[in-house]
Formats: structure tokens, C-alpha cells, sequence
């Protein structure tokens, strides 16, 4: 569904990105894991089209796409969920969930699909009127995962979602991806550091080091040992 190939991302004169070539099957959780600065979230923002790539190409269901801009990714089914939440502070739960359908066609903005991502997410239906801001900080992160998930893309990109998120949430956000897993409706590609999480949810994973893809495999057959060397500050 997704292919990466020998992509290559620089900030100036700074290479962040090394010929990365990765791939993202339809209805799979595929993590890519690796310390902090290594060149994850440039990876997902590059995929999202929110930076150029010096080199290489970005291919979604055999769509060359590496020179489209971020709202045709969206519309063509890549969601994406930043790290750090990046939900809109100053407008209610509701209204977040409403800029999740902003592109979408009038067939798709239906109540049904608002009252869908409250089904799928009971805390955020307690008080849909509350300014997203002052919701804690994995009523966000839910908030956040909603927003992607109410157009129902095909591809979702998840930066660090358990970043700074409280123990009951983590668990609620695996059994999510678990979930989307065993239906096999929506590719996933996870970026993560907490490797027992990972290896809870992936059916396969890359190991990213300054910038390169050092490591792959079934997230059954990967070295454990191996993989924390990499993640070890």
C-alpha cells in the first residue's frame, strides 16, 4: 500500500534521511523504532508531504505522490497523528472532530460519522462542548486519534502516540491498534520507542539509526536484545 523507496530528507545542508526504503502492507501495523534525532518524525512528515525528499520517491496504492501536497495525501487516505497531539486547543472536542471532515465530501459528513469516533472513544462523548485544551493529556491524544480516524483512511501514520500518556490510556490505545489490525481495514505505521508496546502491535518492524534503516523483520523474529542496543540513550 505504502512503499518508501531510497528516500533521502535534508534540513539545508543537513542530511536527516539516507536512502530509506520501507513498506507498509494494506490492513498491517508496520513500526519503525529508534532514539530520539535519528530521523522518525522527518520520515512521517516527508510521507505526509509535509517536507520535499532531496531524493528518492513516495509511492501510496502505486500512485507515485512525492511531489503532492499534504491535503491530496489526505484526500487520497493518509491520516496522520503528530507527535504532541496537534488538536486545534481553543475549540470544543466536537469541533475537532468536525475539522477531521473539513475536506471531505458532503456524503461523508454525516452525524453518523461524529457519533461513530464517540462510540469508538466514550470519554470524548462525556463532554463533546469542552475546549480541547483543557482536556487531559490522553483525552488528547484519543481526541487526536479520532480526528484522523473519522474519514476512515486507509494508511494512518502515528508518531509516538504513547508519548507522556498515562498507563489505563496506553492499553486503551493498543487494544485501538490491535483492533484496527485484526480487521484489516487500515494500514498502520507506527513510530515508537517503547518497545514492548511495539512488538504488542506490530506485524513488522524497522530499527532507524542517523538516518538509516540498520534493522527489519517480523516483529515475532526480531533480536529483543539487539533492538534495545538501538534505543538505549
Amino acid at each position: 500500500m505504502l512503499t518508501v523507496h531510497d528516500l533521502s530528507v535534508a534540513y539545508g545542508e543537513s542530511m536527516v534521511l539516507s536512502q530509506v526504503t520501507m513498506d507498509v502492507p494494506p490492513g498491517q501495523v508496520v513500526c519503525l523504532m529508534g532514539r530520539n534525532g535519528v530521523g522518525k518524525t522527518t520520515l512521517l512528515k516527508s510521507i505526509i508531504g509535509l517536507l520535499r525528499p532531496r531524493a528518492g520517491r513516495v509511492y501510496f496504492h502505486g500512485n507515485d505522490i512525492t511531489r503532492r501536497p499534504p491535503h491530496e495525501r489526505a484526500r487520497a487516505g493518509i491520516g496522520y497523528v503528530p507527535q504532541g497531539r496537534g488538536i486545534f486547543p481553543y475549540l470544543t472536542v466536537h469541533e475537532n472532530l468536525l475539522m477531521g471532515l473539513e475536506a471531505a465530501s458532503p456524503k461523508e459528513r454525516t452525524v453518523e460519522a461524529v457519533d461513530e469516533m464517540y462510540a469508538l472513544f466514550p470519554a470524548l462523548k462525556v463532554n463533546p462542548r469542552k475546549v480541547a485544551g483543557t482536556l487531559s493529556g490522553g483525552q488528547q491524544q484519543q481526541l487526536a486519534f479520532a480526528r484522523a480516524l473519522i474519514r476512515k483512511p486507509r494508511l494512518l501514520l502515528l508518531d509516538e502516540p504513547t508519548e507522556g500518556i498515562q498507563p489505563s490510556i496506553v492499553q486503551e490505545i493498543q487494544d485501538l491498534i490491535q483492533g484496527l489490525r485484526a480487521r484489516r481495514e487500515v494500514g498502520v505505521l507506527l513510530v515508537e520507542q517503547f518497545l514492548d508496546f511495539a512488538l504488542g502491535v506490530a506485524d513488522y518492524c524497522y530499527v532507524m539509526e542517523k538516518g538509516a534503516i540498520v534493522s527489519e523483520g517480523l516483529a515475532s523474529d526480531l533480536n529483543e536484545d539487539v533492538v534495545r542496543e538501538y534505543l538505549a540513550v
